[in-house]
């Protein structure tokens, strides 16, 4: 009886002293994915700057990214925010390797804050004081959503990554999601592109959420590789990395198109706020972030979401957008001519000091074609 008892104590405190293991592993996980998604979101923020005012470089020299043109490929400092962007990237990629989606994800906010601060001081626009109050906003919700993360689930293949993946409601996700794409590509970018935000940041947003899943399975794969189990010869493995690679591409040229349309402030808290909010929709159906979960952590982590979503909003309220691009043949036209055509057929331009003579027939401005 003694022994029964010894022996059920002493399996009880490896159990707890097991689980206390896996508890210290995985804050400490956290924390590195904490690390790496601050560090991301300060490269992040900084490159859609750059990139913008690559972008503004390029438009007054050739044709604009909005409207079809390349020419930005020419530009150096667009591949300085380029390349920004893709160390911020990198950095964003090991975080979620160590720390699950709802964590990392969120923490985008920061780059927010970063874009908006560059922003006033590079691109004139105004971060005004109800902007300040939207990066507080960001800053507190994010603290909030740290403390409140859930711990990663482990995963020992790719395969069971796999099996996440195909499961039906993600399924249905996945095909929900491009047939979205597909309609915005096909019948709303066409007719709204130029002018309503919500066409690019949705396409960039949506596929965004894919973009995560998929690099998430490959960091997986990557991190148990170098741990001794490869998984390089598995054919889930270059399926999640084409679909990766392909999202990353198509997530990059509608983000160029909508920097190069509207303003920079109001593209980063709406494409963040979409963003965020379709990838944790995501993950929570496919790795199951949640399960496990207390109640109050899960009440925890959504109030912290919701307050970084609000600090965007507020942000996206107090920034004046770009007016739309310019597509008129005369309103493009630089200085302004007035001509002075005359009864008898005669026409000359008008000069500041000339008075206008009752014998003239019309007067054709610039404001007569706006």
């Amino acid at each position: 009886m003694a022994s029964s008892f010894a022996s059920s104590s002493s399996s009880s405190f490896v159990t707890l002293e097991d689980n206390s293991i896996r508890l210290s592993i995985s804050s400490t996980d956290n924390l590195k994915g904490f690390i790496l998604a601050f560090a991301s979101s300060a490269f992040i923020g900084a490159s859609f700057i750059i990139k913008k005012i690559g972008l503004q470089r390029a438009g007054a020299s050739g044709s604009r990214a909005s409207s079809g043109g390349y020419g930005y490929l020419r530009e150096p400092l667009w591949w300085v925010g380029m390349v920004t962007m893709i160390v911020g990237e990198l950095a964003n990629f090991v975080a979620y390797v160590y720390a699950p989606a709802v964590l990392v994800t969120p923490l985008g906010a920061l780059s927010i804050i970063v874009s908006a601060i560059l922003a006033h001081f590079f691109l004139k626009e105004k971060l005004q004081k109800m902007g300040i109050l939207g990066c507080v906003l960001c800053v507190e919700g994010s603290i909030l959503i740290v403390l409140h993360s859930p711990s990663e689930h482990s995963l020992n293949s790719v395969e069971e990554i796999w099996q996440l993946a195909i499961q039906p409601a993600f399924l249905l996700y996945t095909a929900s999601a491009i047939a979205v794409v597909l309609v915005l590509f096909l019948y709303c970018e066409p007719r709204f592109g130029q002018t309503n935000i919500l066409v690019y940041t949705s396409i960039c947003s949506i596929i965004g959420s894919l973009t995560v899943m998929s690099i998430k399975a490959v960091g997986i794969a990557i991190k148990l590789t170098f741990e001794g189990s490869s998984q390089v010869a598995r054919y889930q493995t270059w399926i999640f990395v084409m679909v990766a690679v392909s999202c990353i591409i198509t997530q990059l040229n509608y983000l160029n198109k909508a920097l190069d349309t509207f303003n920079a402030a109001i593209v980063s808290p709406i494409y963040y706020a979409l963003f965020t909010s379709l990838t944790i929709f995501a993950s929570a159906i496919m790795f199951k972030d949640w399960s496990g979960q207390s109640a109050s952590n899960i009440v925890s982590a959504l109030c912290g979401f919701i307050t970084v979503l609000s600090g965007t909003m507020v942000l996206h309220s107090t920034r004046d957008s770009d007016p739309h691009p310019v597509t008129d043949l005369y309103s493009s036209m630089s200085p302004k001519v007035s001509w002075l055509i005359y009864a008898n057929g005669e026409s000359r331009k008008q000069k500041d000091d000339d008075v206008l003579l009752p014998d003239f027939d019309t007067i054709l401005k610039q404001d007569h074609f706006k």
